[in-house]
């Protein structure tokens, strides 16, 4: 599932285009487990938009105890969504510098020393808690 494209189909569906955090988490945990669907739906939409960010490039904004949705982003996701729009990619122009993106090979070992850091913890928790 792309987290990004799912917060923006969500802010959306709201009238004014703004959710509190609580609505947003509980809209988003009903989606993230709807199915395979879902997922390979907003990698579809999120693949016509290489690089998209939200919040860098402006599409949602942080106002009192929730995001909101800005016309540039209903207009991003208008195009995501447009039949004709098949095929084609846009990219964005990022209003901050982009964080360079690491090699697949060295972004692979990370994930994996990250992954196996997290189970150390994890076994260590368990192993504090039973003592």
């Amino acid at each position: 599932m792309n987290f990004q494209v799912t917060v923006l189909k969500v802010l959306v569906s709201y009238p004014d285009g703004f959710a509190s955090m609580a609505a947003l988490r509980h809209d988003i945990a009903i989606l993230a487990t709807s199915g395979r669907d879902w997922a390979d739906r907003t990698k579809r939409l999120a693949s016509r938009v290489p690089g998209l960010d939200i919040f860098s490039q402006r599409l949602v904004e942080r106002e009192n105890g929730g995001w909101k949705i800005t016309s540039k982003g209903r207009n991003v996701l208008d195009f995501m969504e447009a039949r004709s729009g098949l095929g084609r990619v846009v990219a964005l122009a990022p209003t901050e510098a982009p964080v360079p993106r690491l090699k697949k090979r060295e972004d692979r070992s990370r994930r994996r020393r990250e992954r196996r850091d997290r189970r150390r913890k994890v076994r260590e928790l368990i192993e504090a808690t039973a003592s």
